[in-house]
């Protein structure tokens, strides 16, 4: 028996050796990413005319949100602007807040969408009806449940043209507005500044590509060059497809750090946190299930183990050496864990250092939520926003893999 528990002990350690080496190379990665991401306001302007720019706002049940984000847009200092609401098949009082909203303000143009073909995801659908009532050269994506500084279309339109580049997307920062989310956000964010780093999507001899849905800035010739949002018609996340492609075409595209200037919320409650948990898996287990079922491994050793390992050898630190030796590299890899737990929550976030401590709650929540998204892949039924999607014949490109 205490040569097995040695191999299992022996085993786990070097287990762990991998995860803390690991770790070394994700905190790099994410203070990198703090200190050489560049902001949407800190660069040399040039002079330019003013283009028209269209915002496009799509709303399915945003009564809660529309309303603050319409203030936060109407109040822009940039002139030349319109914002095109679609209300998106909406059953509570986003149509109406909408209408109130266009009646005090003209440049706001309300738009009911059309029912949603087959085939297609309801915001992508919502996004394509707006796009048809837009008149600008450069179009503006976001989000019903994002508020904008007041100038921070002025901004992102210098910054295009200054830089003379096709697309423009801005980090915002993520408001969280329930317990689940602040202690889950920061485990997540670690993949976000690594694995999908801006640094990387700025680098053009990177394939890594994507926008963020609250924020993003495009030529009028770009958008109709890629195919617009009927081309990504039936991605879940339509916003990293859509990035994609911008790259993959030659354009130039640029990530900044805006949490300064926009702030947008990623999940509202534990019910929105676990389906925006599986809908970041589902569309990389659709494009490959070795992959997939690879980064649920890496995430669940990365983020979960060291913390239950480090409990089980607890139990026999001063009994025996391969015990002694797994306590020592489970306490270094958990320290890893914490320190970029706190680097994501002060640096990153802005939440507050003791939400640095649920680590081990927050790790357990990605982890399953992430097995959830696997297993509900393999039925191939997303449910998003109320509504229920078949994936079954629709091959996901969002994810880089």
């Amino acid at each position: 028996m205490e040569i097995i528990l040695d191999v299992l002990n022996y085993s786990l350690t070097a287990i762990l050796i991998g995860v803390s080496t690991a770790w070394i190379f994700l905190i790099k990665s994410m203070i990198d990413s703090v200190r050489f991401t560049p902001k949407l306001d800190e660069f040399e302007k040039k002079k330019h005319n003013n283009p028209k720019v269209s915002i496009i706002l799509p709303a399915r049940n945003e009564e809660e949100f529309i309303g603050k984000c319409l203030d936060s847009l109407i109040e822009q200092d940039y002139s030349n602007y319109e914002i095109i609401v679609i209300d998106d098949s909406s059953d509570d009082l986003t149509s109406k807040i909408i209408s109130e909203h266009a009646k005090k303000n003209s440049k706001i143009i309300p738009v009911s969408a059309r029912i949603k073909p087959d085939g297609w995801m309801g915001k992508n659908w919502a996004c394509m009806e707006g796009y048809e009532k837009a008149t600008g050269e450069i179009l503006l994506f976001t989000d019903a449940d994002t508020k904008h500084s007041q100038n921070v279309i002025s901004l992102a339109v210098s910054h295009l043209l200054s830089f003379d580049l096709d697309a423009l997307s801005a980090i915002p920062k993520i408001r969280v507005m329930d317990f689940w989310t602040k202690v889950t956000l920061p485990m997540i964010s670690v993949f976000l500044h690594t694995r999908f780093s801006a640094l990387k999507v700025n680098d053009t001899s990177k394939k890594t590509a994507y926008f963020f849905g609250s924020f993003f800035i495009i030529k009028q010739k770009t958008y109709e060059s890629i195919g617009m949002h009927e081309s990504v018609k039936h991605e879940i996340i339509e916003d990293g497809a859509l990035g994609k492609k911008v790259k993959e075409s030659g354009h130039k595209m640029k990530i900044v750090r805006g949490d300064h200037l926009i702030d947008a919320v990623w999940a509202r409650d534990k019910s929105t946190l676990w389906n925006a948990l599986k809908r970041l898996m589902i569309p990389l287990y659709l494009q490959s299930k070795k992959i997939a079922i690879g980064c649920f491994f890496a995430v669940l050793f990365l983020l979960f183990m060291p913390f239950p390992i480090l409990a089980y050898s607890v139990v026999g630190v001063f009994e025996t050496m391969s015990f002694s030796i797994l306590f020592a590299t489970s306490v270094i890899a958990t320290i890893m864990i914490y320190i970029g737990t706190i680097i994501e929550v002060k640096k990153l976030l802005q939440l507050k250092l003791m939400d640095a401590l649920f680590a081990p709650i927050g790790s357990l929540v990605v982890v399953l939520g992430f097995l959830s998204g696997l297993l509900q892949a393999n039925s191939s039924t997303v449910s998003w926003r109320g509504r229920k999607y078949h994936m079954k014949d629709h091959i996901q490109n969002s994810i880089s893999v």
